[in-house]
This record gives C-alpha cells, structure tokens and sequence, in this order.
C-alpha cells in the first residue's frame, strides 16, 4: 500500500474538511461529547444520517449502484479520519453497514428496491436480534421458533441484549425454521416490522445508568415469508456474512485514535496537587503504548478494506481487528478513569448524558470518563466475544497449516 496522498486526496481531504466545518452543528458535536454508547442518540445521529444523505456521502463502502460514493479505498479512509477528527455522531450501523451488504448480497430486487434507499435516508431505523438468553456466542443454539402458516411465518420466542430495539422500527433477526443435526442448517434471516402486533420491548438499564440495550419478546408473531433473506433455513450463511462486516466494517482506528487524543486532553488538563497528570511518567507510558498498538490496528484495518474493496470479505482476519480493538477501546477508557481519579465517581441523574448541563468542556470530560469505561466492557462480549474470536482464529490457522 502507497500511504503517500496524492494532491487529488488531499483536495479531497481539504473538502471533507470544509464540508465538516460547515454542516455539522455544534448540539450534534456535543452529542457526541457526551455519547457514552455504541450508537448516538437518535435525535443526533438520525438528524446526522440526514445531512449526510443530502451531501451524498451517506454510505461510502455501498456499490455506486446502491447510492454509494464511489470513492477509492484512500478516500473512505480520509472521510472516516475526518469524521473522527470533526467529532461528528455515530451512525446507527445496523442498517448501513450490517443488514445493507446482506440484503445487496441476498436480497430479491423487491427488497432491495424497498429497503436500501430507506436505510440510506435514516427512514429505517434497524436492531439486530441475533442473541437470546441461551444463545449469546453460541448464536446456532438460538431457539426462537419460525413455523410456516400459508405466507407468513408465526414466530414466538426472545432476543436479548437489542441495541436501541426501543427506537427501531425494523430488525434483523435469526430464528430456527426446522430441527436439524446440524443447527446451524436449519436457521433463516428475517426482515421485520417492529410495530406488528406481538411484539413487546423490555428495558435492560446496564450499570453506567444507560438504556441502550433490552429485550425483545415475540408472541404468535407474523412475519411475510417474502421478508425472508436468501433461501429457508440458509440464515447462517447471512449472518456469517454479516458479522464479518460487523467486526472489520470501518475503521475503528479512527474512533480510538480521537479518543486517545480525547484522553491526552483531558491529562494536560486535569492535575494532582501542583502537576498535571499528563507529568506521571507511567501515565504517559501507558498513553504511548496505546498509539504503538493504534498504528498497528490503523494498519491491519488498511489491509483489510484493501481486500474488501476488491470485492473479498474480510475473512478471519475480521476477528482479529475486533479481538484488537476492542482490547484497545477498553484501555484507552480504563487509562482515562485513573487519570480523573475521584472525579469518576461523580453520578449524573439524567440519561443519556447529554439531557445534563455541564459548565465547561471540561466538566463534560469528567462526567463521560467513567460511563464510557463502564459501557465499554462489553466491547469484549458483543459481536462475538474475544473468547469465540480467537477460536475462529486458531481453527483458521490449523486448518491452513493441515493444507500447507
């Protein structure tokens, strides 16, 4: 790879950056300050989605045929750092990075045609409903029944731990279509529509104070068969699919590397009696250890958008960059709560954190800290915990020595 930029991407580079200064308003900056999750809030990451959607820049790893941008590889690479660098929202991506590809990939031209410009627009606003009490990274243990009644199937079962299923209007789930010795064979990839009847939500408030997740319960559900994805009991062949973009869909350098700043901020502002934090050598140990290992993800993650921009998937490689950056993500947090001490242990009564008013910048600094820390734990469990990445990796690596 050429990581030298061409005088075309740094003209490119320098209308991103314009276009940042210009169109993202400061409460969708502040938003984001104060975003403690995975997802923003819909009020700004929606309200963002839209303003990307006018500019055309919604979706840049999206096929030009489905509304995407057309940029190069380097060019998605400069957009992800700029939106990093410009603190804009996080976008909901469980439609334009996870059930988008899937539907491109495996959809009928009926699904396509309804759903890809409804994601594009932020109209459909998705949740995942993959995991269950009994069926977490064990996910072909999944027991949510599908049975087939004419057109439709009736489902009856639950999810757990759905990202913001409190706002969704459509989800993407797994559910088991037949009984087979092999379980993953006999599982397909639903569409559905959150407010058909049989359907109840239920709040789980994790221990930063958060509601981000819940659970999901379906009664005597009635689903259309034509909102099946890819062929009965063939699911799992989606969701592998999926969830290889789900662990390596973007770059999470970007992310990391603007929080790490974030937290180098944060040190040269805070101090213990007469010095900075930042002055403690193992303080600043730890930070530079954190940016040798951000290099190294930055260049892994390279490697495998270079492979997915000519049409490859990610491969086991994708468990790797999530094993990665999720280890980093937690240490980066961790390292920011020893850095305001005390401070950490301050509670904010209102969630999500942005209903609060802080005084200074730096006031909402210390009141993130420790609710980031505390949501980021389970970085290492969502996706595919560290555990189940790392016997993908290990079954890769003996399976290619056998061959060799």
């Amino acid at each position: 790879m050429d990581l030298t930029l061409s005088p075309d991407d740094i003209a490119f580079r320098d209308e991103v950056r314009a276009f940042f200064a210009d169109a993202l308003p400061e409460p969708l900056r502040r938003g984001q300050r104060l975003n403690t999750g995975f997802f923003s809030e819909p009020e700004i990451g929606v309200a963002w989605n839209r303003i990307l959607h006018a500019r055309g820049w919604i979706a840049p790893a999206w096929p030009v045929e489905h509304g995407g941008t057309g940029w190069s590889l380097t060019q998605r690479h400069i957009f992800e750092v700029e939106s990093n660098r410009a603190g804009a929202p996080y976008l909901q991506l469980q439609g334009l990075r996870m059930v988008g590809p899937v539907i491109m990939r495996y959809g009928t031209p009926a699904q396509k045609a309804y759903y890809l410009p409804r994601i594009l627009s932020g109209d459909d606003y998705w949740c995942q409903g993959f995991s269950e009490p009994d069926a977490g990274s064990d996910l072909a243990s999944l027991r949510t029944r599908a049975v087939r009644d004419g057109d439709h199937y009736v489902i009856n079962g639950s999810k757990i731990w759905t990202s913001h299923a409190h706002h969704a209007n459509r989800m993407f789930a797994l559910v088991r279509t037949a009984e087979t010795e092999k379980r993953q064979a006999g599982i397909s990839f639903l569409l559905i529509d959150m407010d058909t009847p049989g359907i109840a939500v239920r709040p789980i408030v994790t221990m930063d104070g958060a509601h981000e997740v819940n659970e999901v319960f379906f009664t005597d559900l009635r689903v259309p068969v034509a909102n099946r994805v890819g062929a009965e009991n063939q699911g799992w062949e989606c969701a592998k699919y999926l969830l290889e973009f789900e662990r390596a869909g973007g770059f999470a350098s970007g992310q990391l590397r603007m929080a790490l700043d974030r937290l180098h901020r944060l040190a040269r502002s805070t101090g213990r009696g007469n010095e900075r934090v930042l002055d403690d050598p193992h303080i600043a140990g730890r930070m530079a250890d954190i940016l040798c290992d951000l290099d190294a993800l930055e260049f892994m993650e390279l490697g495998v958008m270079s492979q997915v921009d000519v049409g490859q998937n990610p491969g086991p490689v994708a468990s790797l960059l999530k094993v990665r950056s999720s280890e980093i993500r937690q240490s980066i947090s961790e390292l920011a709560t020893d850095v305001v001490g005390l401070e950490g242990l301050r509670w904010h009564a209102a969630s999500p954190l942005l209903r609060n008013d802080f005084d200074t910048p730096l006031d909402e600094e210390l009141a993130a800290a420790a609710p980031i820390y505390l949501s980021e734990r389970a970085h290492s469990i969502f996706a595919g915990s560290t555990e189940i990445q790392l016997t993908i990796l290990a079954r890769s690596y003996l399976e290619g020595s056998e061959q060799a």
